[in-house]
């Protein structure tokens, strides 16, 4: 079951690949999720940061021990074929539903704001266009995208200036006004928006240099947790603990509190930068999905690709609740937390079978 990859992914690349994907949709609503906790959310970017970099060392672990294998060959080594299959079919559709997510949220972004009467049918087709001609292009291709996703997106802490100045520092205190209950359940929501890293797993095949992938994957994991309690910070400083729990999208609000003479509205051109955002979490969700199915059917072939998208346009457009889609990725998030584990699974697994996987 070993295959060689083509390895095109320098250290840099793993860098901008953990560090976009973490950002996407995710950080314009994390004080909304972090709202349990009121003013004392403040400063939670900083332990999911350390959380992340402690769940990401099984996987590089795992992956040193399949150097030329991603996630989907490993669950067949070990699992045996069968049980593999299975699995990566749960995996395949895990990551559907994850990019259905953040393209719906993005929709609902665009439509509460720019498209306030317009149905979503045709952004829905033109972000979906671009996406399999950016997933086409394979992982070195994301990677490059996520590197101009940076530079292009990063400017945007800037407009963050006018809330810092209009906002109340003595918000930050107390410190620790929260309870456990409070604590559970604003980590249990907000480090939703921090997952993205675990994808390392399946692209690890693909890195020149394997044994500096935690070194720089981490270093993309600080990068966004810095950039996260920039975000949890300014809110704290510049909402009321009601507008915390009820401003769906945070970050966008903040930047309506900036000032410019011959800009009418600051957070539509936030908006409209943060497509970037959203497609190199999405392309590369995507990919990885692709990755899956080739694992399962159509392995030489682009028709899985359209298959997947096909999907996940059909899901888009189907006259569903808003509270049944919200609960429906609510789930499949929480299960996304079992594939932090995994890999300590798996692990477990090849410590009893390392004799039978190297004959």
């Amino acid at each position: 079951m070993r295959s060689t990859q083509k390895k095109v992914l320098t250290k840099v690349h793993v860098l901008f690949l953990v560090q976009s994907c973490l950002i996407g949709t995710g950080i314009l609503q994390l004080p909304q999720k972090l709202s349990s906790m009121g003013y004392s959310q403040a400063f939670m970017p900083i332990l999911f940061s350390i959380i992340a970099t402690i769940t990401l060392w099984p996987m590089i672990l795992l992956n040193s021990k399949f150097p030329t294998n991603n996630l989907f060959q490993i669950n067949e080594i070990l699992l045996g074929k069968i049980i593999g299959k299975f699995f990566n079919f749960l995996l395949v559709l895990l990551f559907t539903i994850i990019c259905i997510d953040s393209i719906s949220s993005y929709m609902l972004l665009i439509q509460s704001t720019a498209l306030p009467e317009q149905t979503i049918t045709l952004p829905v087709i033109c972000f979906l266009a671009l996406l399999v001609y950016l997933v086409r292009g394979g992982i070195f291709a994301i990677a490059r995208f996520s590197i101009l996703t940076f530079f292009i997106t990063i400017p945007m802490v800037l407009f963050t200036k006018w809330a810092i100045q209009k906002g109340e520092f003595s918000h930050f205190f107390p410190l620790f006004n929260f309870t456990f209950q409070e604590f559970y359940e604003a980590t249990k929501n907000g480090y939703l928006s921090f997952l993205g890293y675990e994808l390392i797993l399946f692209y690890y095949p693909f890195i020149i240099q394997q044994k500096s992938a935690f070194k720089y994957a981490t270093i993309g994991i600080w990068i966004s947790g810095v950039l996260m309690l920039i975000t949890t910070g300014v809110s704290v400083m510049y909402f009321s603990e009601w507008q915390l729990s009820n401003i769906e999208f945070a970050v966008l609000n903040i930047f309506k509190a900036g000032e410019y003479s011959f800009i009418e509205r600051i957070d539509i051109i936030g908006m409209t930068l943060w497509i970037f955002l959203v497609y190199s979490t999405v392309a590369l969700y995507l990919w990885a999905a692709n990755e899956g199915f080739k694992s399962l059917i159509f392995a030489k072939s682009q028709i899985h690709l359209y298959i997947l998208v096909i999907a996940i346009f059909i899901a888009l457009i189907i006259p569903l609740s808003q509270h049944l889609k919200e609960k429906i990725f609510t789930i499949n998030n929480y299960i996304l937390y079992l594939l932090l584990l995994w890999p300590i699974f798996l692990s477990i697994i090849y410590f009893f079978r390392k004799k039978q996987v190297q004959q």
